[in-house]
């Protein structure tokens, strides 16, 4: 992929939630929500403190993350459908 992004923002593609219910009810497309789970494509180089020195980012690529319901703006990178999203933005990782 031809895309990084830059200080402490990350590019997640959203992890699509199953499409029945536990109890078998199949939900339309018009009553599912947007995941809010995704996992990390690319991160960018961490933010910097007041004396110019970079923090380390928390996550890496491959990493399973949940973020907030209105986190991010969507974009489109090589034909897919993604997320650019501030780390603060990001409430976990899962294990």
């Amino acid at each position: 992929m031809a895309f990084t992004p830059l200080h402490d923002r990350v590019l997640v593609r959203r992890i699509e939630s199953d499409e029945k219910t536990k109890g078998g009810l199949i939900i339309p497309d018009s009553a599912k929500e947007k995941p809010a789970e995704g996992e990390v494509i690319a991160v960018g180089a961490g933010a910097k403190d007041d004396d110019g020195d970079r923090i380390p980012m928390d996550v890496k690529a491959g990493d399973r993350i949940l973020f907030g319901k209105w986190s991010g703006t969507e974009v489109t990178v090589d034909g897919q459908e993604l997320l650019i999203m501030k780390e603060s933005d990001i409430l976990g990782v899962i294990a």
